[in-house]
């Protein structure tokens, strides 16, 4: 049990003790277990002793809350799952189908009966624990788990009709109308598939879009006669009750019908010939576009397919008119405008919001109806599927559909994560940090660039939303996109100067506009070694040659034209945001030509404007630190204002919010600066870098503690302003774990409190991370004062009784054992954890001396002063954290994103390597870089040993 608990617990820490010890313990849900002891002992066992029973088991617990009281009550469907073996493949509808009617006679319906909905519900239940299990495990795809849960669909769509029907038949007889000669034949209904349900690709908890068309004007030929039109209505009705209706097992399928001609006000189904004429005379725009996903997914097939035959030539242009797409931009933009009158505080919706998966499905539905009167490959209902033929017609380029695909699988992936975990239809992600740090482990591991966290999911989140909206912006609302232009032909000698909008983008063609525009750009632009950057440097000229004072600008400075090369080359997060937003090249040019950095003294006074404050600075610290190649040290120290400076920009931000919205119990109150915020952590160190976390706490002096709740509101409110996801990222992630009790301790806390605590309760690695603090918001003075007394509690506890020593190896042994394999250069054997936990120790010896904040280098420096390093390991340890630090930053630097380890990919190598020989001493170059980074651990790793044993 324990062994299953610590694999749990890396998924989903607070679900894990409570539902396993429910399966151990003597709750309602261990009598199921009991009668499946007692009705099947070899079933039961395999539960208890199968290692694939125990891993099922354990991925269920860990990801569904759904699925895993369904386990607790139906523990024998896990075991079916593991008799049978069948997590390998895609079911397809007709298996599905199989399944549906076996487990219906196993439930008591007979062959014909019409299915309760307690049963179908209790069915799709029965199939989505396999689905999931496919899904999480990485036996299925993402298009291969879509499929499966649009086959299952079919496959209930497809028997409940058939049973409807023939019950209806033996009442009132079979349906019946006069062909175009007069004789009678027989009348069907098609259920057409709308939305994501009729492109194969349906969720976990969608809705299904339905829509019901009949043959045509009939009447039936049985004992009760009555009208084609009612009859099929009536089995539309009763499907739809049938499939919605709410049981125990929850709803089987949430049927919506808003699709069908004429929306709300319009039949619940409809004859052929008025669909026909419907679309063909008063469909609106986006009605057609609609059709692109539709098909035929239960009953008769012929007349469904009948219709989407006559729509076709409807939906898809001939010529490249867009006047269609515009109508459905529009669409957009409302969508947009109505999800931006929302609060904040709602959550971001990864469907509607800009960037988002309903950007990505127009931004293909625009391209298909552009291109499928003249290209019929492209005409599918699948965004997946027409994203690679949209690219095999080169009506998208490798790169942009490279990165849309990328967008799309990692979108809904993260969408079916938020859904299967209570089966709910939800699009929205919470603002909680150790709710999203569960998400984020759950996501598969190539979304989470190797580490899986909070922080990461959001600027994975963020980086695909901006490239999602700068592409559809490009692609869409160009007047004549790019790549519809003809290419020039091949005797093209410049007698005519091409526009921008004639303008071809490959190299060649963008070279000779170049030279024809700005030639000294070229002129660099053909002595730069370029080449992991090219492509993306390439799109951003595309956005210069739009702007003509962006384009001198680079022409005319040969320094800002280098540097911009420079970081393209390194760095794709920065080439991306340039990319993005090329009025950012002010900040590079500011960074380039000045070898000082200074704070901007501007101070945001709302969140929108605090992001693009910290955005333009981090560019222009960056910019330095990779072409004028600052010392390290010093990057991190002016990363380290910038998030002091946004964190008191938010304390001011929630100060007033929190003011105007919920004020201090008492009238006399005069609320200010009286909450301290400390930070820890690397911020505490001034080591903050790109896509570090922020660890802060809140503490309140004792004569305050009166308005604890109103101070509680703004540290809320302070941290949602910082880390808040939005349509624009995350400023950076905030961790207040660090407070005492942890989670489970209050978010502000007494003076006296954090004492009282750190004398009798905390353990020693908790009263030593304080060492590696200081006051960064409210009263600075009094956070000091604050820290100093503290410190002097941890030293009397820890630094006089010897017992620091056991006890921070002891923790730094757990941190390698749970962290060293997924971060080997930070928590692996001889990381830089080795040389935190060795410079924690000796400093403790000496913490009757208070200082203010002590860096890396610093803290070796003050121990060799003691005299508890010798000049020689303290030369060590400097080249050792400036190597670690230095290949940390050029990690982020280069993806936007901390790295735990060395990348494995050649090109990226030789990146790092570049960037790194920038910022560490000559003699540390002899070598590669997993070479000297083996040379540095094993060296870490042997001081370490010698100063803990």
């Amino acid at each position: 049990m324990p062994r299953i608990i610590e694999e749990i617990e890396f998924r989903n820490p607070s679900r894990a003790r409570d539902q396993l010890n429910r399966l151990a313990g003597g709750l309602p849900e261990v009598i199921v277990l009991e009668r499946l002891r007692i009705e099947n002992p070899g079933g039961f066992d395999r539960l208890s002793n199968s290692p694939t029973a125990l891993s099922y088991l354990i991925t269920i617990f860990s990801y569904s809350k759904f699925l895993s009281e369904t386990v607790l009550r139906y523990p024998e469907w896990l075991l079916q799952l593991v008799v049978s073996g069948k997590l390998h493949h895609v079911l397809s509808a007709e298996e599905y189908e199989d399944r549906l009617a076996a487990f219906l006679l196993d439930h008591g319906t007979g062959p014909d009966a019409v299915p309760p909905p307690i049963d179908l519900a209790r069915f799709r239940r029965q199939q989505l624990l396999r689905i999931v299990l496919r899904d999480v495990l990485g036996l299925g795809s993402l298009a291969d788990v879509t499929e499966e849960l649009s086959n299952l669909a079919d496959a209930v769509l497809d028997l409940t009709y058939r049973r409807i029907r023939a019950e209806l038949v033996l009442r009132h007889g079979t349906p019946q109308m006069m062909d175009a000669h007069g004789r009678p034949r027989e009348c069907g209904l098609s259920v057409i598939a709308l939305g994501k349900l009729g492109g194969r690709e349906l969720n976990y908890s969608s809705d299904i879009d339905l829509m019901f068309v009949y043959s045509g004007a009939g009447e039936t030929n049985g004992p009760q006669p009555i009208s084609t039109k009612e009859f099929f209505k009536k089995i539309a009705n009763r499907y739809t009750e049938l499939l919605s209706t709410y049981t125990p097992e929850g709803q089987c399928y949430r049927v919506d019908l808003r699709l069908r001609p004429d929306g709300r006000l319009g039949e619940v189904c409809i004859s052929l010939e008025g669909a026909v004429n419907y679309y063909k005379h008063r469909a609106r725009d986006w009605e057609l576009q609609m059709l692109i996903k539709a098909r035929v997914s239960a009953g008769e097939p012929d007349t469904g397919r009948e219709l989407l035959e006559f729509v076709e030539p409807l939906i898809y242009s001939t010529t490249l008119d867009f006047h269609a797409v515009e109508a459905v931009s529009e669409t957009r933009a409302r969508i947009h405008e109505k999800l931006a009158a929302k609060k904040v505080d709602a959550g971001l919706d990864i469907k509607l919001t800009r960037g988002g998966i309903r950007d990505i499905e127009f931004l293909v539905q625009c391209l298909q109806r552009l291109h499928g009167g003249r290209e019929a490959w492209v005409r599918h209902g699948g965004t997946l599927f027409a994203l690679f033929r949209l690219r095999d017609k080169s009506l998208l380029s490798g790169w942009e559909y490279a990165r849309l695909a990328s967008a799309y699988q990692f979108l809904r992936n993260l969408e079916h994560r938020l859904q299967f975990d209570e089966d709910r239809q939800t699009h929205t992600l919470t603002d909680d940090p150790e709710a999203l740090e569960i998400l984020a482990r759950r996501m598969p591991a190539s979304a989470n660039h190797g580490i899986a966290s909070a922080d990461t999911l959001a600027r994975a989140l963020d980086d695909h939303l901006e490239e999602v909206q700068e592409l559809y912006e490009r692609v869409i609302h160009a007047q004549r996109p790019m790549y519809y232009s003809p290419a020039p032909p091949e005797d093209f000698a410049g007698e005519i100067e091409p526009t921008v909008e004639e303008h071809v983008v490959t190299a060649s063609n963008l070279m000779r506009f170049l030279d024809q525009r700005a030639p000294r750009l070229a002129q660099v632009l053909n002595q730069a070694n370029l080449r992991r950057g090219r492509d993306r440097f390439e799109h951003f000229l595309e956005k210069m040659l739009v702007n003509p004072e962006w384009l001198e600008q680079l022409n005319s400075n040969s320094r800002l034209a280098d540097c911009a090369i420079d970081l393209f080359e390194h760095s794709q997060y920065f080439a991306d945001q340039l990319i993005r937003h090329p009025e950012l090249l002010d900040e590079v040019s500011r960074a380039c030509d000045s070898p000082e950095f200074q704070l901007d003294s501007e101070s945001p006074d709302d969140s929108t404007e605090l992001r693009r404050f910290y955005t333009r600075q981090m560019l222009r610290i960056q910019c330095q630190s990779v072409f004028l190649r600052t010392p390290i040290f010093d990057t991190l120290a002016h990363t380290s204002d910038l998030a002091d400076a946004v964190i008191a920009a938010a304390y001011h931000i929630a100060l007033e919010d929190t003011k105007g919205a919920t004020p201090p119990s008492a009238s006399s109150y005069k609320p200010v600066d009286q909450m301290v915020v400390i930070a820890l952590g690397r911020l505490g160190m001034r080591e903050f870098d790109l896509a570090s976390d922020a660890d802060l706490v809140f503490v309140l002096p004792d004569a305050d503690s009166s308005e604890q709740l109103f101070w509680t509101r703004v540290a809320e409110r302070m941290i949602h302003v910082i880390s808040a996801y939005t349509g624009q990222g995350v400023i950076f992630t905030v961790d207040t774990r660090l407070r005492p009790n942890g989670r489970e301790g209050a978010l502000v806390q007494s003076e006296s409190g954090y004492k009282d605590y750190f004398s009798k309760r905390a353990e020693a690695w908790e009263g030593i991370a304080y060492m590696k603090s200081r006051g960064v918001a409210g009263n600075i003075a009094r956070a000091t004062d604050f820290l100093h007394e503290l410190q002097d509690v941890d030293w009397r506890r820890y630094g006089q009784s010897g017992r620091s020593r056991k006890e921070l190896a002891q923790m730094r042994a757990r941190l390698e054992k749970e962290q060293g394999v997924r971060n080997p250069l930070k928590a692996g054997r001889g990381g830089y954890y080795d040389i935190d936990f060795v410079l924690m120790y000796l400093r403790l010896k000496g913490a009757g001396i208070f200082y203010k904040v002590l860096n890396t280098p610093a803290r070796i420096d003050v121990i060799e002063k003691m005299g508890h390093l010798d000049r020689e390991d303290a030369e060590f340890l400097r080249d050792t954290a400036t190597f670690y630090r230095a290949v940390d930053h050029g990690l982020r630097i280069s993806a936007g994103h901390a790295e735990g380890n060395l990348p494995s990919a050649p090109e990226q190598t030789r990146v790092l390597r570049e960037l790194a020989d920038r910022w560490t001493p000559e003699h540390l170059h002899d070598r590669s870089l997993d070479a000297q980074l083996a040379r540095i651990r094993e060296g870490t790793r042997q001081f370490f040993d010698r100063i803990f044993g």
